[in-house]
């Protein structure tokens, strides 16, 4: 069950980026009325993203629920981890759920505005801050998945690395979270180490379903 949940979540999350991605999504750096013209234009396209983060939600927590049953059910070899993935990613769910939320409200708000103004625009500082702090709780779930994994013989020692090296990143860039909401590249570190979590949730979750 664990592999097909890993790999359906990294799937949701690819889909619900690419959707972002193929509508030319504006960055947080850049002008106001561009992030105001791509709301207002691409509010069904939002939709479905922001439909997909309960899609996310719901496969998220039963991955790390269900990756804790299956770390203690070996041995309880990295049951540590495993409870720190738990908790991480309750906290990565909720952050997100806000992260989604405060979008919601940017979209809704570009409705019918022919310009941008001060509520717009710190409403979209609001959604970047909140963003910026998902990615300490990303980092610590994907720390905390990666080596209860290893430790219970369940991947290699490279995704172990992997699972470091990757988990860090989001945490490292978290601590510019001021910095990104003012508009700053650092978030492209945060969105790097998200990158490196989908590899391996499939990579994961491909070795856990051939056994």
């Amino acid at each position: 069950m664990v592999g097909f949940v890993a790999v359906a979540y990294a799937a949701s999350m690819i889909v619900q980026n690419a959707v972002f991605a193929v509508t030319g999504a504006p960055d947080y750096s850049d002008p106001i009325g561009v992030v105001l013209t791509y709301h207002a234009e691409n509010q069904g396209a939002f939709a479905v993203a922001s439909g997909l983060e309960v899609v996310n939600m719901v496969l998220l927590l039963l991955f790390v629920t269900a990756l804790h049953g299956l770390v203690q059910r070996r041995g309880g070899a990295g049951a540590d981890w495993s409870r720190l993935a738990v908790a991480a990613g309750a906290a990565l769910s909720a952050l997100f759920a806000l992260t989604i939320a405060t979008h919601i409200a940017v979209v809704l708000a570009a409705n019918g505005l022919t310009e941008p103004t001060p509520a717009f625009e710190l409403m979209w500082q609001l959604h970047a801050a909140t963003f910026a702090l998902t990615l300490p709780a990303l980092g610590m779930t994907f720390i905390g998945a990666a080596l209860a994994t290893h430790a219970s013989g369940l991947t290699r020692p490279w995704q172990r690395l992997l699972g470091v090296a990757g988990g860090s990143l989001p945490i490292l860039a978290g601590l510019g979270n001021f910095a990104i909401a003012d508009g700053s590249p650092l978030v492209f570190v945060g969105v790097l180490g998200l990158a490196m979590w989908l590899v391996w949730l499939v990579v994961t979750g491909l070795r856990l379903i051939r056994g």
